[in-house]
């Protein structure tokens, strides 16, 4: 079938111009979307145009509108929606953010068109303010990436459940493989006979819940047990200077590494030269526990969040009270013993590709778009 116009309207805040969980799952999204009949436009209130050769062609047309005045910018972005919406009448518009919601549902009111905002985690767990959650009142579906999140937009923002709906984080697995120790960055990091913990984060003052500092609190007790371990940390933004400040008071300095920003493209040898993926934290998925394992390296996250769809409740890894240091360091010197299934790292990939593919993507997208 030919499409004159487009079916359906994607708006983000952003996709290409910072890193993280996010905008990996959202880009995911989309590369499914592409795989359907369908035309689709994608309008970003903070990238300027998209970077990703294989997002530029095909049945999406994108449209940036970062501008050196963030408010020409909003502007110029509400223009092209209203206009959008006028001129092709999309089936539906996905809200990428719901810091996007206010005028999406003023929009599509005024035009009787329905939208379905996507959510992600914190954003939502807690209680909206009252035009936020008529935002998700309001929305014809809401689509979040896992069980907890549900739970929590549900129960604090009293969303009628039904409209709820759970399109989860995948992996590539034809890219997160297992393989030996890449040799270039264990002589990069100076990682030759020492048993390597890794976190993959943004280093961000306000994502101390993330958990690396506690991790490194718990590398005193640790190293009693495994004197050869080091923790490799790859990542950037302004809460470095306290972390590193951190690992210096606690005198392990050298068993601290800090990588820095690390392109996507080399982020699976940096999966594939660790012994462990430790991150204690309150994720509203975790897309990074599922590149370790598909890595087939085990895995510590926190048990009060959504990392328990890709833990699989715990079948697949440790989960631990995230900010309690003792907690993180039995963990990780269980998986450092080798002795529990969880750290079977064939077994580790099947289950997790078994769940979390870009195949379950693509047939769980066309199901909640084609209803």
């Amino acid at each position: 079938m030919e499409h004159k116009k487009p079916d359906h309207l994607f708006l983000f805040l952003e996709v290409f111009i910072q890193e993280g969980g996010i905008q990996s799952y959202v880009k995911d999204v989309l590369r499914a979307y592409q795989k359907l009949d369908y035309q689709g436009q994608v309008l970003v209130l903070r990238d300027k145009y998209p970077v990703d050769d294989d997002l530029m062609s095909g049945n999406l047309r994108f449209k940036g509108f970062a501008d050196a005045s963030p408010m020409m910018g909003r502007i110029r972005f509400m223009v092209n929606l209203l206009w959008g919406l006028i001129i092709h009448r999309p089936q539906r518009v996905f809200c990428g953010h719901i810091k996007l919601g206010g005028v999406t549902r003023l929009f599509c009111g005024l035009l009787n068109i329905p939208y379905t905002v996507l959510t992600y985690g914190k954003e939502v767990w807690d209680t909206l303010p009252p035009k936020p959650r008529q935002v998700l009142n309001d929305a014809n579906q809401v689509i979040t990436i896992s069980r907890y999140s549900c739970d929590r937009i549900y129960e604090s923002n009293n969303i009628d459940k039904d409209k709820i709906d759970i399109l989860p984080c995948v992996v590539d697995a034809q890219r997160f493989t297992i393989a030996p120790k890449p040799p270039e960055l264990l002589e990069k990091y100076n990682l030759q006979n020492s048993k390597v913990l890794l976190t993959v984060t943004r280093l961000w003052s306000g994502d101390i819940y993330k958990g690396v500092d506690v991790t490194i609190r718990a590398l005193p007790k640790i190293l009693k047990i495994y004197p050869d371990v080091k923790y490799l940390v790859v990542g950037r933004g302004d809460d470095q200077p306290r972390l590193k400040k951190l690992s210096r008071d606690l005198g392990i300095e050298e068993k601290v590494i800090f990588a820095g920003f690390v392109p996507t493209p080399e982020l699976v040898s940096h999966y594939q030269v660790c012994d462990a993926y430790i991150m204690p934290s309150q994720e509203g998925f975790g897309i990074v526990y599922l590149e370790a394992m598909a890595c087939g390296k085990p895995v510590l996250s926190g048990d009060n969040d959504g990392s328990a769809d890709p833990l699989q409740d715990g079948h697949l890894g440790w989960r631990v009270p995230h900010r309690d240091v003792d907690a993180v360091a039995n963990g990780c010197i269980e998986i450092l013993q080798g002795n529990d299934r969880r750290c079977d790292g064939k077994w580790l990939r099947q289950e997790t590709i078994k769940k979390f593919s870009l195949q379950v993507l693509d047939k769980r997208l066309k199901e909640l778009i084609e209803g």
